[in-house]
């Protein structure tokens, strides 16, 4: 089966094109410019230079969250149009299991860790092991202390990857966890990571179309919480006016 990827949640863009589990082509920046400007001139370039037509691509994948609002809805929109433009099915896969394909190989329990500010991380636990991943808990919007507190005590070798790996193993770190960073070449969530991830679910026949795709942001955003707390504001003063 024959994937293309795009991974666009956090600064950093990726795509990717793989062929039953082997990588064809792949292209990736972490350059501060803008996702909505690079992303579709990268696919392009990637598969004009691979020789590889999108009528070729049986599946469509992205990461579909957590991740950065903005981010997410740029990858998912240009994903649905690049589906809807050959027809084919779609899978959108958690950020955070992507992520961890890249350290799939080692024996290790893998802290996945994206910022998600307010002294948050977006987090998913999984235990590596002969190349097999096993998720230990949901994706989760957690507090670094409490994380901290989850992981204490743990005896496992234990590595932390993600675009917030040095936020988290920074604290995880001063509150007496035993952790390493995870190399920085393999750190971040990329769009390999992403077409593997979607070759597991297809294979599960977890496909969508480009319709029913959708984004999984776990938490609500900063303009829909501050638009609540105006509501709420406003609701309170007109019973106290009452």
């Amino acid at each position: 089966m024959r994937i293309l990827a795009l991974e666009t949640t956090a600064k950093s863009v990726s795509c990717a094109v793989t062929e039953d589990g082997m990588v064809l082509a792949h292209s990736f920046q972490c350059t501060g410019l803008t996702h909505s400007r690079t992303l579709l001139p990268m696919v392009d370039a990637m598969l004009r230079n691979a020789e590889l037509p999108l009528s070729s691509v049986d599946l469509f994948a992205v990461s579909s969250g957590p991740g950065s609002f903005t981010g997410l809805r740029i990858g998912v929109s240009a994903l649905k149009g690049l589906a809807w433009a050959t027809d084919k099915p779609c899978v959108g896969v958690s950020t955070l299991y992507a992520m961890a394909q890249n350290l799939a190989h080692t024996d290790t329990l893998l802290i996945c860790a994206m910022d998600a500010r307010r002294s948050q991380v977006y987090n998913a636990l999984f235990e590596a092991k002969n190349g097999v991943l096993t998720r230990l808990c949901e994706d989760r919007a957690i507090g670094l202390d409490e994380l901290a507190e989850v992981l204490r005590g743990d005896g496992r070798k234990k590595l932390v990857l993600g675009d917030g790996a040095v936020l988290a193993h920074t604290h995880l770190t001063r509150c007496g966890v035993d952790c390493a960073l995870a190399p920085a070449a393999m750190r971040y969530q990329n769009a390999v990571g992403v077409a593997l991830a979607a070759e597991e679910a297809a294979a599960q026949g977890k496909t969508v179309t480009a319709q029913e795709l959708s984004i999984s942001y776990l938490r609500v955003s900063q303009a829909e919480r501050e638009r609540k707390a105006r509501l709420d504001a406003a609701a309170k003063d007109t019973e106290q006016s009452n």
